[in-house]
């Protein structure tokens, strides 16, 4: 088995506040994580060089023979064939970035101290090859690519759990159910792309799905609930109202009623009931989104684009997002009316303003949250948090202007 070693860029914080909370491979695009697509295509372990902060969490493993793959990129057919082809001291390019390399021990041990590791031979690739996620929103724009995509791969040789009988199947070939899934009467359309359930997943009855579709394993689909193509509902997630071209990366819930589409929600979230998105400007021109590394609004060329919502964030009942809003880690959105369109991490309010979750609260709800799907908060993480609570401060306004008591 291979040694793969994913690499974060400078452009890591591009893709803020998602990449708070973990290396950029271990976002997930399609049906899969990134790191999770690498591994299953090069037969490898993989690991991370990423911030310093990160790396109790994400630790890096250094053998004899490492292959290197920026952790942003997402797999083709072709990359994948180039990186096996790797030669020991070989690297592919692309307008003279490193893409992908082959190093001896040796060679990577001085690449961490940015010292010169020596004849590097590099190959320039075809930028027709190379897809990277670079933004945010590339995450819901290449959704549906990348769930066809991960479904030939994990599907591949393998016979589908029968589809039941009281399932209204469209295109039933282009359905693949796991083990131990449950799929009580609903609607399944794979007319314009597959649909795959995980296992030990539940689509409810009443609920209307069209592909392409990926529900992870442990994931649920509420009654009467209403999904559009290009959606990820990741692993242990609760879905109900109606949602598209969205990307639920993990252990987050939208049980109830209300409408999101063209997003991405982070882990540990949870929207409250008609907690809706708007993902379309009324003049349908393109949408501008916040940009962490510019600290300014960004053009994204799209004219749907909805909410990036960092890990362990919660809303109230009711709360409406404003087509492109950026929200960071662990805040508390709540209240009548449409809040700004960047909310700093660590934020507790709404329209009437904001003042900061106070950290020893953040974790205090973090630990009762995970302990309800029987996980423990580790000190790990608590040091992540605790960094991003620190690092976020420079965003929140309010206690630059705050009266000392």
């Amino acid at each position: 088995m291979r040694n793969l070693i994913l690499f974060d860029t400078d452009e890591w914080r591009q893709l803020l506040p998602l990449t708070y909370t973990r290396p950029a491979a271990e976002l997930r695009c399609g049906i899969l994580r990134l790191r999770e697509k690498w591994s299953l295509q090069l037969d490898a372990q993989a690991s991370y060089v990423t911030q310093e902060y990160l790396t109790d969490k994400y630790p890096i493993r250094i053998e004899e023979d490492n292959f290197l793959v920026n952790g942003m990129v997402m797999p083709s057919d072709t990359l994948v064939r180039l990186v096996r082809q790797l030669d020991p001291g070989e690297a592919l390019l692309l307008d003279d970035e490193l893409i992908a390399a082959r190093l001896e021990r040796a060679q990577f041990d001085k690449l961490l101290n940015n010292d010169d590791i020596g004849d590097l031979r590099g190959y320039e690739l075809d930028p027709t090859d190379v897809t990277i996620i670079s933004k945010p929103w590339h995450l819901f724009e290449y959704n549906a690519a990348a769930i066809a995509s991960d479904y030939q791969l994990l599907t591949r040789n393998r016979q589908s759990a029968p589809i039941p009988d009281h399932v209204i199947a469209i295109c039933p070939e282009q359905i693949f159910i796991e083990p131990e899934a449950t799929v009580l009467p609903c609607t399944l359309n794979a007319t314009d792309g597959p649909i795959y359930i995980g296992k030990g997943s539940t689509i409810m009855e009443g609920a209307m799905v069209r592909g392409p579709f990926a529900l992870c394993t442990g994931a649920t689909v509420k009654m009467g609930t209403k999904i559009y193509g290009g959606t990820t509902i990741g692993p242990h997630c609760k879905a109900g109202g109606e949602i598209s071209a969205s990307v639920f990366l993990g252990y987050s819930n939208k049980s109830h009623d209300g409408y999101l589409g063209n997003s991405v929600i982070g882990e540990w979230c949870n929207l409250g009931a008609q907690t809706n998105v708007s993902n379309m400007k009324n003049t349908y021109q393109a949408v501008r989104l916040w940009n962490y590394g510019t600290s300014g609004f960004d053009t994204t060329g799209l004219q749907f684009c909805g909410l990036i919502m960092g890990d362990h964030t919660k809303t109230g009942i009711n709360t409406m997002f404003n087509t492109g809003t950026v929200v960071g880690v662990a805040s508390n959105i709540f209240g009548t009316g449409f809040p700004r369109n960047f909310i700093p991490s660590f934020s507790w309010g709404g329209t009437s303003g904001f003042k900061t979750y106070e950290f020893e609260k953040v974790i205090e709800t973090a630990t009762a949250v995970l302990a309800r799907r029987n996980r423990e908060l580790t000190p790990e993480e608590i040091v992540i948090l605790r960094h991003i609570f620190e690092e976020s401060a420079a965003f929140r306004s309010w206690e630059k202007t705050a009266t000392p008591s």
